[in-house]
């Protein structure tokens, strides 16, 4: 399959509210995520650009100082850095919060000690950052918000990172069930416990006010408190089971994978492809970065081209059922939104 005209690839993802720009670190990820926002902003539709790569670099090409907050570039244009330590802070304060309503207060000191170990757990981090990506996801997809987005791109950090982020959605919310399936053992087990307390209350002689004394860790509110945590876990569990859906929907999300002409880029997108395809999401679309055109003038750069031309090939045939898209190669840096929306003009 030939190259395509980048206009097209524009035109393609017009209707897309949800965009996620993958694959190998330093083929120009950023750049074409940034790019396709700065365009759509352009032509004033209301764009968030999010950036899941904790090695960011997102703030540098839009040249705009970011952070976890939401930072308006343009009138129509948004922009995030997602910061993996500050979610994880949020997210473990909002487990403390959840925990203190219903366990003993003697405990709690014993508890916030294993949070705060957990917070340098393996997986931590990307937990917490997949629950905040698909909170924006959600959000912006959300036709009745008030926040409502016309698209929505996603700078993912590199392919490894961005495959287990958009396969998570399906595990994350069957570890939830099994939290809530073990939530509702234990629901069973105060229910039986209150019944024998409430048994053994009536059948003793013991004074009121005694009886009333002795600690029963099933009696009073407990109940009550627990639902609190269950009623946290179901809303992970439908904020995961919507974020799955609209991942899967191929009228509302476009995944486009970045690559160069060069064979480890091929070699890692050649798995990509298939490890989504696998994951019943294959992309939309394969964007091949910093090309150099053939009639380049220089000895060194015309051989430069001759060797890409050869690598095209073997993209084209590794990928005929995907319409591929060329970046041309630029003199100087891409930096700023006016550089970002019209490289792709410059590339057409």
């Amino acid at each position: 399959m030939a190259l395509h005209p980048l206009h097209t690839l524009v035109e393609q993802l017009k209707a897309q509210p949800i965009i996620f720009i993958g694959g190998k670190g330093g083929v120009g990820k950023t750049t074409t995520a940034a790019a396709l926002a700065s365009y759509y902003a352009s032509q004033q539709q209301k764009t968030l650009i999010v950036s899941t790569d904790p090695a960011h670099s997102l703030g540098d090409v839009l040249d705009t100082q970011l952070n976890n907050a939401k930072t308006a570039i343009s009138p129509y244009l948004d922009a995030i850095e997602l910061n993996p330590d500050v979610i994880v802070d949020e997210h473990f304060s909002q487990v403390e919060r959840t925990i203190k309503s219903y366990a003993n207060p003697d405990m709690m000191p014993k508890i916030r000690e294993h949070l705060r170990l957990s917070k340098s757990a393996p997986g931590a981090q990307e937990a917490a950052m997949l629950e905040s990506m698909c909170q924006h996801l959600v959000c912006a997809a959300d036709a009745n918000s008030d926040k409502k987005y016309e698209h929505i791109i996603f700078d993912t950090a590199p392919t490894g990172h961005t495959l287990r982020l958009l396969v998570l959605p399906e595990m994350m919310g069957a570890w939830t069930d099994g939290l809530l399936a073990q939530q509702r053992r234990q629901a069973k087990l105060r229910s039986v416990a209150n019944h024998l307390d409430s048994h053994n209350q009536k059948s003793s002689q013991t004074d009121s006010a005694q009886k009333n004394h002795v600690a029963n860790p099933f009696a009073a509110k407990k109940p009550d408190r627990w639902e609190q945590a269950v009623s946290v876990l179901e809303k992970r569990k439908q904020l995961f089971r919507q974020a799955g859906l609209l991942l899967h929907d191929r009228t509302q999300t476009a995944i486009v994978l970045v690559m160069t002409a060069d064979v480890l880029p091929l070699a890692e997108t050649k798995r990509a492809v298939s490890q989504l395809e696998d994951s019943k999401l294959p992309p939309a679309a394969i964007v091949v970065n910093q090309l150099i055109k053939p009639t380049q003038a220089d000895a060194f750069w015309q051989h430069r081209a001759e060797r890409q031309q050869q690598l095209l090939q073997d993209i084209e045939s590794s990928f005929p059922n995907y319409s591929l898209y060329p970046i041309y190669l630029q003199k100087t840096d891409v930096r700023g939104t006016d550089a970002l929306s019209t490289l792709l003009e410059a590339s057409c």
